[in-house]
Parts: C-alpha cells; structure tokens; sequence
C-alpha cells in the first residue's frame, strides 16, 4: 500500500547542502546492504538520500535491495543476507509473530529499532463525503469494504471502529478482492469506506469525484477510544495529518493516526558499532538530509516515539540516554517489550518442539493460542488471537 508513494528518483539522490562537520564517533563498514520497499516507494528513495550522505561524508557505498513484498523485504534480514530494513508494519507482524509470521518458517523475530520516519501523512478510513460522517461512531450502520487477503488494512478499519466502540457487527461488511477495488466500489456506490494512506492516489480520485471525501476524526482526547483502539492496532500513535486527499492542509490539519514508514529495524545482535553509528548520523546528520527527499523530516529527534510497540537497539539506546533523551519510564516500557519478546520467542520454541499440526491452518491456530497463553499468563494482552 505504501508504495504509492512516488517519487522521481533524481529528488531523492540530489543531497542537500553539506556542512564541513559530521557527526563524531561514526565507524561504519566500507559496503553496507539493507533492505526496502520497491523503487517507486518513499522509503526507497529516502534510504538513497541517505545512502548518499553516508557515501559522500563517510566512504559507505550503500546497497539497497528493493522487495516488492514484507515477506521479500524480511527475508534477508532473517538469513543475515542484510543488516537492516527499512520496512514497513510488517516489523511488527514478525517482532509478534503473527499474520503471514504465523508461519513454521517464520515465528517471532529479535527485530530492534534503530529509527523511524514520522512524515505529514496519516492512515485511517476514506470515507464517502456525501453520508455525513464526522468521527468513527457515525459509521455505525455504514457500508464498510473488507479486503481478502490484505489483514493490514482489515486490522485498520478494525481499529478505527473500536475507537467509535463499534465492531464489524455493526456495519455492513462489503467483500472486495483487492484495495484499488474498494475505492472503485465507493466512488460507484457499491461501499462507503477504504482504509488507506492519506496521500495515496485513490483517495485523491474519490475526493475529486462526485461523492467526494471525508476523514473521519479521533479526538486525541478521547482516552477510552485511543485505549479501544490500540487494543487492536496498538502500533496507531495519534497524529496531525496536513497531507491529504481532500481539503486538508497545515492551516485545515486532519486530527486522525498514523504510525512511522519506513521503520529501520536490525536484529538484536547487530553489530553495536554499526547501530551507534546510523543513530549518530541520522540525529546528529540531520540539517544535512532532511530535505533530500520527501518524507525524510519524519526522522527528526522529535518525531521519534520512544515508548512504542518494538523494542530499540541497546546501542540505540546507549545514545539516546548519551545526549540525554532517555527517560526511567521509557527503560520501563523498553524491558517490557524485550521480556515479552523474549516470552514470544521461548513460547516459539517451545511449541514448535512438541510436533505441532503440520496442517498449515492448524499450525497457525495451536500457535496463535500458545502465544495467547504465555502472553496473559504473563499479564501482556495478545493483541492477535
């Protein structure tokens, strides 16, 4: 989904400006190979900006190898084929363990953050903009799209629902066979709803056609909504969208969620010395890249969320509390998230041990509630069941 962010790839080459200072303490291999999203994506082309910067102030030639999938983009990282991904949601999917990690090759992975991107574009529900729905509880009785196959955009519309205490039995659940589909199906009438990205063109086809668009709203006041809906999707953050398909801009912001893209993730024991160093750079090296392509301010120092869902690199965190940006209270939720992702990755163990169903959906079933079962017994919500 996010790949509809295109972009030429000369804008994401042309580095900005750079200074006679960078960032100190920087060691970092001759080559460095990572992973991430297709050609045309903004991740991409953000992770050539930076493999740009790296080349001219450090000597790093940067290789990026594009997946058109989560699992393709995954993969190398699992195998130590790469150190890094510059991935999307899916880190989380795999730090959990669940979806199409669900799976006897998969399982939960020691995926840590070293960064993340946090730009002017949210994702939530496009809505038709002749039905009048303002906030997620006026869609109750709505036609809402479901797509097969795709558990990402499902999980979202899920979300926003909860927000508005609503479940899947209060709508009316339209069955599309792909996302491109859904926005069709609204602008001809057959559906009210998609889930998408702000920005992507075919939000902006619905808000020029006759229908039109509409965002709807979560007050970032409402507790007992953010708690429903990060019950389901806990990887939402709020967020002040001034980038989207309809008349939204800086001076009219859409009040709705987002989470980052790309996430640049590592395993937990990438080399420290590597770690340290890309953190380095991409706080200390901000002023030198932020504008070489589009998204790349998202990786700003204050547009990091400390107390997220996957857990920092320890080296990482080294830093962070180095320059003093580093609280008690995000150590706690740190230790959490690595205790529970020790848990997941222990209960793996231990149920692909004992002769799990080799029937594909049994095997899925036996471990979604295995991982249940040690997550509660350890006070943690499952999220996925």
């Amino acid at each position: 989904m996010l790949r509809v962010f295109r972009c030429l790839l000369a804008t994401a080459v042309a580095a900005s400006p750079l200074s006679a200072i960078s960032a100190e303490k920087v060691d970092l291999p001759n080559t460095l190979a990572m992973t991430a999203y297709g050609t045309g994506s903004a991740g991409y082309s953000q992770m050539v900006s930076i493999g740009n910067l790296l080349q001219n102030e450090y000597g790093t030639a940067v290789r990026i190898l594009p997946g058109e999938n989560d699992v393709s983009r995954m993969t190398p990282l699992k195998t130590g084929r790469v150190p890094l991904c510059a991935c999307g949601i899916a880190s989380y999917y795999g730090s959990e363990g669940v979806l199409m990690f669900a799976d006897p090759n998969w399982g939960p992975q020691p995926i840590r953050v070293i960064t993340t991107s946090i730009a002017s574009f949210g994702l939530g529900i496009a809505v038709a903009g002749d039905i009048d729905v303002k906030s997620p509880k006026d869609l109750k009785g709505k036609r809402v799209s479901w797509i097969r196959g795709d558990d990402a955009l499902n999980l979202g519309t899920e979300a926003y629902l909860a927000f508005g205490g609503l479940t899947w039995d209060d709508v009316e659940k339209v069955e599309f066979p792909g996302y491109g589909r859904a926005f069709e199906g609204i602008i001809s009438d057959q559906v009210d709803t998609a889930f998408t990205v702000s920005v992507a063109p075919p939000p902006q086809q619905l808000a020029a056609s006759p229908r039109g668009i509409v965002w709807p709203e979560l007050d970032p006041n409402d507790k007992e909504g953010w708690k429903r809906l990060q019950a389901v999707a806990p990887y939402f953050q709020p967020h002040k969208v001034t980038s989207a398909a309809g008349e939204y801009s800086k001076d009219n912001p859409w009040i709705g969620a987002s989470y980052p893209y790309p996430i640049l993730v590592a395993n937990a024991d990438t080399d420290p010395k590597l770690a340290d160093s890309l953190i380095r750079v991409f706080h200390e090296d901000f002023d030198k890249y932020k504008d070489a392509a589009p998204g790349n301010g998202g990786y700003s120092l204050d547009s990091q969320n400390l107390e997220w869902v996957i857990p920092f690199h320890d080296a990482v965190v080294a830093y962070y509390k180095e320059i003093g940006e580093w609280t008690d209270a995000m150590q706690a939720h740190q230790d959490k998230l690595v205790k529970r992702q020790n848990i997941l990755m222990q209960t793996w163990k231990t149920y692909t041990g004992n002769n799990p169903p080799s029937d594909e959906e049994a095997f899925r079933d036996g471990w979604m509630d295995a991982r249940a079962t040690a997550l509660e017994a350890a006070g943690m919500n499952p999220v996925f069941r």
